[in-house]
């Protein structure tokens, strides 16, 4: 139990104690004035009355101070969720965007690849082919400077 509630409950038995003890002075009758007019009552008991009419209403004020709480605690909890469920709503809604963007951008690598591979092969063709007409020249040249050669070393033999 909550220390609030324990020192309550120990004040209400201290003056349930305190009546009990004092029971006769609170039956005895005295004069009480009402303003207007004079009646004759137990003065403990009226003041008795009035402790109880007073716990009565502080009991019905705090019950209603707890619903009211809890009432709105539970409005909370609602707010609470609708948020949630909209932030849940966007962050799927982002991730959604995302994940289209990611795609877009896989598209385009994949196109730019494409085309970067097309360019690298026709240049290695362009030079396969540049090579291949450099080495047929320079067979061509090595071969005529072979025959060219041989021509003179024919002449130089047999003259």
């Amino acid at each position: 139990m909550k220390f609030l509630t324990l020192a309550l409950l120990f004040i209400l038995a201290a003056i349930a104690v305190f009546i009990a003890l004092n029971w006769g002075a609170f039956v005895a009758p005295a004069d009480l004035s009402l303003g207007f007019t004079v009646i004759q009552m137990p003065f403990g008991m009226v003041m008795l009355g009035f402790l109880v009419f007073v716990t009565v209403l502080f009991l019905i004020y705090a019950v209603t101070l707890q619903t009211s709480a809890l009432l709105e605690v539970r409005r909370y909890s609602r707010d609470l969720q609708t948020s949630r469920e909209l932030a849940d709503k966007a962050e799927a809604s982002r991730f959604t965007e995302l994940r289209i963007v990611l795609e877009a951008e896989m598209l385009k690598q994949a196109d730019q690849y494409e085309e970067f591979k097309t360019s690298v092969f026709a240049k290695v063709d362009q030079l396969g082919a540049a090579l291949h007409f450099s080495l047929e020249e320079s067979t061509n040249s090595l071969a005529a400077c072979i025959g060219e050669l041989e021509d003179r070393i024919d002449r130089a033999r047999g003259g």
